[in-house]
């Protein structure tokens, strides 16, 4: 059983930083050069994206919550 639903927005957004802080990581570890203006839209990208699926999430959860009242009062019980 699950302790907390499923936050896929907090998904994505975990993502992207942990993307950043590894770019970030291997330019300073000398892995690579990543320029200093990469991080911003990798970062800005990402919460938009997670904004754009909690949004989807949030709103595919309500419709199936009406869903699930609507069902319950057309049955007979």
């Amino acid at each position: 059983m699950l302790r907390h639903e499923f936050q896929p927005g907090r998904l994505v957004a975990g993502t992207f930083l942990t993307l950043a802080g590894v770019l970030y990581a291997g330019d300073a570890g000398g892995a690579w050069d990543t320029p200093w203006f990469v991080v911003f839209p990798v970062v800005a990208g990402g919460l938009c994206l997670a904004a754009a699926v909690g949004s989807v999430t949030g709103l595919i959860r309500r419709s199936r919550r009406s869903g699930d009242r609507e069902s319950h009062a057309k049955s007979p019980t």
